[in-house]
């Protein structure tokens, strides 16, 4: 055999081995993990260092795809109502501006004189004024009366009963010349933050985002949140657009934000890609998630542990008859597993949803390793055979010399 003896060869890279795993002056970027763990002055640490987060293993088959088909989301229907039927009665409230006009049967009563000369008819307006703190609005011998909370039809009568002793046949008209009371605050993401007044017809979500200038978002990226005497609920902006009975009548004093939230998944392992990736769709699938993420790469993937990692509401765990008693909490962490190496799975994984901040990892094949140590070993016996070559150029340069 040319070069160096076997024997020889073996003690050389054992020899380099050492040398170089207790070599400090290779080019790094920074500290590796045994100077990490050593310098430490206090260690929290687990055995073998295991997380300690316990989780449910699922692979996607045919049974389980009906339970994760659909997205979970919010229903402001179910939470507030007003998806159907008519606008609600919005009443009167603080600091409205009304104007009562007061109409009797003749003149010669308790506003109308009996000289009314030219007058245009036997009524009389009076001058607007703003319901105040205590709710009330004063009409001339009626006194205070009670307005914030009531319909309008309710304090017209209720101011032509006070005056029925002393006016003749008095009806009254009452109007509303600005409800400050009757508005819905709109803000977040939209072109133009206000406070919209809602409109006797009634208003939907939808009517007051338009009225204050739209989103400046993509639609698949805006969430809605409808805030209402303490209660909240959150629904995706394109819900509203494709299910008219979430876009529900706003009531006074509502607040209707609009939220950006990028929805994202990462792409981790061999993939393509490994980055946080933007859905850029409302309904994306696992499989149109790993063409975004690059694809199997084929020298490294192992086609048949293609995972997803996602926390899943414990009631759909229990309607799979899994037994969650040891998990605390409403949301259980679950991995899901899909074989790529059954062709049926490709139909799955076109099914199977992608849900917002999800983790899509390909794990590498058991044989990337071996090469892995195996292209460690050429590096350093290619490195033995170039050094011995060396030396034997250079004894035979000296020689020549020499001579």
């Amino acid at each position: 055999m040319m070069g160096i003896p076997v024997t020889r060869r073996g003690g050389i890279i054992v020899s380099m081995l050492i040398a170089l795993s207790s070599c400090t002056s290779l080019p790094r970027s920074g500290p590796d993990h045994t100077e990490i763990d050593r310098a430490a002055a206090i260690k929290v640490t687990t055995p073998n260092r295991k997380v300690g987060i316990d989780y449910v293993l699922i692979d996607l088959n045919k049974g389980i795809l009906p339970y994760f088909d659909k997205i979970p989301t919010s229903s402001l229907r179910t939470g507030f109502g007003g998806g159907r039927g008519g606008a609600p009665d919005i009443p009167l409230g603080f600091g409205d501006v009304v104007q009562v006009s007061i109409f009797e049967a003749q003149s010669g009563g308790l506003f109308i004189p009996s000289d009314a000369g030219s007058r245009p008819g036997n009524y009389i307006t009076l001058p607007q004024q703003t319901i105040d703190k205590a709710g009330t609005i004063s009409i001339p011998y009626a006194g205070r009366v009670p307005a914030a909370g009531r319909m309008k039809e309710e304090v017209e009568k209720d101011i032509e009963d006070r005056l029925a002793s002393r006016a003749i046949e008095p009806q009254v008209v009452l109007t509303t010349s600005g409800s400050r009371s009757a508005e819905v605050a709109v803000v977040g993401d939209v072109n133009n933050p206000q406070k919209v007044v809602l409109s006797p017809a009634g208003d939907r979500i939808l009517d007051a985002i338009s009225q204050a200038g739209g989103l400046t978002t993509p639609n698949i990226e805006t969430n809605i949140t409808l805030q209402r005497r303490g209660k909240t609920a959150t629904v995706a902006y394109e819900t509203l657009l494709k299910n008219p009975a979430e876009n529900i009548f706003l009531a006074p004093g509502d607040t209707v934000s609009v939220e950006h939230e990028r929805r994202t998944f990462i792409a981790l392992g061999a993939s393509g890609v490994n980055n946080r990736i933007d859905f850029e769709d409302s309904n994306l699938t696992l499989g149109e998630a790993m063409a975004k993420a690059g694809g199997l790469v084929d020298t490294r993937a192992d086609p048949r542990e293609v995972v997803v990692y996602r926390k899943v509401d414990r009631g759909i765990l229990q309607r799979l008859n899994i037994d969650t008693s040891r998990f605390k909490g409403d949301q259980v962490p679950v991995i899901f597993r899909a074989n790529l190496r059954d062709p049926a799975t490709l139909f799955a994984v076109q099914e199977f949803r992608m849900m917002d901040k999800d983790v899509l990892y390909i794990s590498n094949s058991d044989s990337v390793e071996l090469v892995k140590f195996l292209d460690v070993l050429n590096s350093v016996t290619s490195t033995v055979r170039g050094v011995s070559n060396d030396a034997l150029d250079t004894r035979d340069a000296v020689r020549d010399l020499g001579n």
